[in-house]
């Protein structure tokens, strides 16, 4: 048996998530657990919600994510990614309002890493004359 869905690859900071939006009524499911229970926050799941209100879709697909890596912000900001990725999979002309939206970019930042002799990646040791 073959299920039709749309998928998705969304990074963000060192998260990974993996997104598969089938034909549904808009739940999010993530890493088994609804979005909601997963982050424990209405604001992190509104964002997640994001590239559905955009093109239009709330309400027509279920998501079904496997997210790993990074904290909570980095997770909501992959699959953000994930789900903007999944919908331009599956219907091209999306393309357009999801790029003025900023949800097919990848966010490049990520934590800089720690140099030596110094305290943190830029914070230098405390200077003295004597």
């Amino acid at each position: 048996m073959s299920v039709n869905y749309l998928y998705g690859t969304g990074r963000r900071k060192t998260s990974v998530a993996r997104v598969r939006l089938l034909p549904g009524d808009g739940s999010i499911i993530v890493n088994g657990k609804p979005a909601l229970e997963y982050f424990g926050g209405e604001a992190s799941v509104s964002v997640l919600h994001l590239p559905f209100r955009v093109t239009e879709t709330d309400g027509r697909y279920a998501a079904s994510v496997l997210v790993a890596g990074g904290g909570i912000s980095g997770q909501v900001g992959a699959i953000r990614h994930g789900i903007a990725r999944a919908l331009l999979a599956g219907h091209p002309d999306f393309r357009v309002p999801l790029r003025a939206a900023g949800l097919l970019t990848r966010d490049p930042r990520a934590k800089e890493r720690k140099k030596y002799g110094l305290k943190r990646a830029r914070k230098a040791p405390q200077y003295t004359k004597r």
